[in-house]
């Protein structure tokens, strides 16, 4: 094995506790119900959900005063708030130490996973990130797993891929081409998709097969 590629959000990423951490302030700042919060990541489906249908409903059911354009501003702060998940830093050193190559393959808006990356401590662990808007191609098409593998130089029998929101995305996707996949189960659960192994945290990456 040669290279690890890994999701973002729910992987690296610990969007959970960057929620949570921005949910804090925007209840304090609009003086919003406790209910708001439970039901806030409730409807927000790990991230899936627009937001701009999300905040609009949560508006109505809670029969709330509030400008849904006004609480959808504040949700573009978000990021402020984003945090590595626990173990992410020490694995990624230990993996580039042991001399594997690594990339991150994610969903999502350029500037926004950028920003993430960044505000995360991450974009320096990487070797490579491939952002499907930036590429015109999004999980699980089984081109970005292909591009993903041709810019570290590397074949998917020598790699394994890790992640978690979306078993088709980060499991039954990279399956299709051969990639190997590690599951950390932080977002939906596993419905047919097979992993070839559950991980606890991001510690169990380097107890998985990399020779």
């Amino acid at each position: 094995m040669k290279a690890v590629l890994f999701d973002l959000d729910g992987t690296l990423h610990d969007r959970h506790q960057t929620i949570r951490r921005w949910l804090g302030a925007h209840i304090q700042h609009f003086d919003l119900p406790e209910a708001y919060g439970p039901r806030f990541i409730e409807l927000d489906d790990f991230g899936y959900r627009s937001k701009s249908e999300v905040l609009p409903q949560l508006v109505q059911e809670l029969g709330l005063s509030h400008d849904p354009a006004e609480l959808l501003k504040h949700y573009s702060t978000a990021l402020e708030w984003a945090c590595p998940m626990p173990h992410a830093h020490d694995t990624l050193r230990e993996l580039r130490r042991l001399g594997f190559k690594l990339g991150v393959v994610t969903n999502g808006w350029v500037e926004a996973q950028a920003k993430c990356m960044e505000i995360c401590g991450l974009t320096g662990l990487v070797d490579d990130v491939v952002i499907s808007k930036a590429v015109n191609l999004s999980k699980p098409d089984p081109r970005i797993y292909h591009l993903a593998l041709d810019r570290l130089g590397v074949s998917a029998a020598e790699t394994w891929f890790v992640g978690d929101y979306s078993p088709q995305n980060d499991v039954w996707g990279p399956q299709q081409i051969g990639l190997k996949t590690a599951y950390l189960p932080t977002g939906h659960a596993l419905g047919q998709e097979r992993p070839e192994v559950v991980l606890t945290d991001l510690r169990g990456v380097l107890e998985l097969d990399l020779q």
